[in-house]
């Protein structure tokens, strides 16, 4: 396969992973999985991103309401996010690009705000990350591959031989997968997890609902057995 990406087209759909330099581990440490997920949500902005602005305003709405959130009411979006899952090196994605130049923007905005953050922390310098790759989803077929891809890839944390000889334990891996905050399937089934940084109606539509989603993912860890008919959305 090409590592050339395709053309970004607006309204169309990638599946996208960012890969952290020398494949160095970047989001294992709770801290730095939650300013991923900062990052991504934050970043989906072409206006400036006031830091001392956003930190004051949850200070105040924690204060009042007695709680945080993620709000869009200020924010200009480069894309939708409609999946994402953080693996210890690397980071998959599933956008739909709604700006023009959108994802090319948002992955830079992204890289740069967890560069600084990440150079800081740990007394380095240089990017954090190489530059993305990304697959454009043709049809649905390649839809609910790439939603099922992209949330199982956790897998490998529990079953690092997954891929090549299938899920050893399945009802273990379910429940993992249901229960594990580093990815937007929680949110998918109605378990609100980071549920402000997804779209979801789009996947909900084409799933089934909540319930579609749950039987999509759960039929292909029991019953799937290699992944050679998915070259067309992987991306490693």
């Amino acid at each position: 396969m090409s590592s050339k990406n395709p053309s970004l087209v607006n309204g169309e759909i990638y599946h996208v992973v960012s890969r952290s330099v020398g494949d160095a581990t970047v989001f294992d440490d709770e801290k730095d999985f939650y300013r991923g997920i900062f990052c991504i949500y934050e970043f989906n902005n072409s206006k400036p991103v006031n830091m001392w602005i956003r930190r004051r305003n949850r200070i105040i709405e924690k204060k009042v309401l007695g709680r945080t959130s993620l709000t869009s009411q200020e924010r200009d979006k480069f894309v939708e996010v409609l999946a994402f899952s953080f693996m210890p090196n690397h980071l998959h994605l599933i956008l739909r690009q709604i700006k023009e130049g959108g994802i090319s923007k948002f992955m830079q905005k992204v890289g740069t705000g967890f560069a600084n953050y990440f150079n800081d922390r740990y007394e380095r310098q240089g990017h954090v990350f190489n530059k993305f790759r990304a697959i454009h989803i043709k049809n649905d077929n390649q839809l609910k591959n790439a939603f099922v891809y992209v949330h199982c890839n956790l897998i490998s944390l529990i079953e690092p031989g997954w891929k090549e000889g299938g899920v050893e334990n399945p009802d273990k891996v379910i429940k993992f997968l249901e229960n594990n905050k580093r990815h937007s399937y929680p949110d998918y089934l109605g378990n609100k997890n980071f549920s402000s940084v997804t779209e979801r109606n789009f996947f909900l539509e084409a799933m089934g609902g909540a319930s579609g989603c749950k039987t999509y993912v759960d039929s292909w860890i029991r019953y799937k057995k290699e992944l050679k008919d998915w070259t067309n959305i992987i991306l490693e």
